[in-house]
């Protein structure tokens, strides 16, 4: 497994992907919250919160996470090493759980700088540290344990094709039925009886509970129990394709 993720970060940096990703994120997130006119631009609000980051980067990260893992399993298809990867002395959980831990890591790269922003917020607050440190800190939990279901999602789709566009386009849709899609769903009338347990099946649902600044153990397992589910999808793929 060290081998693999070894080998995945190295070729995420050993690129301009990796690098890619994380200055887009942080690009398209400083635009937002700190130049662009808006409700999200945190100057303009007059008020000293991270709030405008958390609501703004769980879209940003619908397209750049399955752009970090649209290659994972697509490119070693589509150069023909899927055989030798798989003919190697490593297990299918080996292979998925290091392809995984790579992308994950590179999102980690990604969202460390904009502490930035967390310092620069601290330092506007009247007076200065005056602002919610607990809901900040479960915030970025639960932005870190949304894009790692993202990441997980992506990793299945893929699985799924050599192509990385289909991979990517695939992705995308199932990263934005898992935040928005369940909660969408419930302006259905179809589904107003089991509205609450749709709702729970989305992201967003657990995401703003973490974001309050109460990490909940319900909230954590299911998370915890998305990511297994996907990581365990995209075994029993490799597992089809050998």
């Amino acid at each position: 497994m060290t081998s693999i993720l070894k080998k995945e970060i190295f070729s995420f940096f050993s690129s301009v992907s990796g690098y890619l990703v994380a200055g887009v994120f942080l690009l398209v997130t400083s635009l937002f919250l700190w130049i662009i006119p808006g409700n999200l631009n945190i100057p303009f609000g007059g008020y000293a919160s991270l709030d405008s980051l958390f609501e703004l980067a769980p879209w940003v990260y619908l397209f750049l996470v399955p752009a970090v893992t649209m290659r994972l399993f697509s490119e070693e298809k589509k150069t023909g090493t899927m055989e030798l990867l798989l003919t190697k002395p490593i297990t299918d959980w080996q292979i998925v759980v290091g392809k995984y831990l790579a992308g994950v890591i590179l999102i980690v790269c990604s969202l460390l700088p904009t502490l930035i922003f967390y310092l620069s917020v601290n330092n506007l607050a009247q007076p200065v540290g005056n602002i919610d440190h607990g809901a900040i800190f479960g915030s970025y939990i639960g932005l870190f344990l949304l894009a790692a279901v993202y990441a997980a999602i992506g990793l299945f789709t893929s699985s799924l094709s050599n192509n990385q566009v289909v991979a990517f386009v695939l992705a995308v849709v199932g990263c934005f039925l898992f935040y928005s899609g369940f909660q969408a769903m419930t302006a259905i009338p179809f589904f107003k009886q089991v509205m609450s347990f749709i709702i729970y099946l989305g992201i967003d649902e657990h995401y703003q509970s973490i974001s309050r600044g109460i990490v909940d153990s319900r909230d954590i397992v299911y998370f915890f129990s998305v990511i297994f589910l996907f990581l365990l999808f995209t075994k029993a793929r490799l597992k089809n394709s050998g």
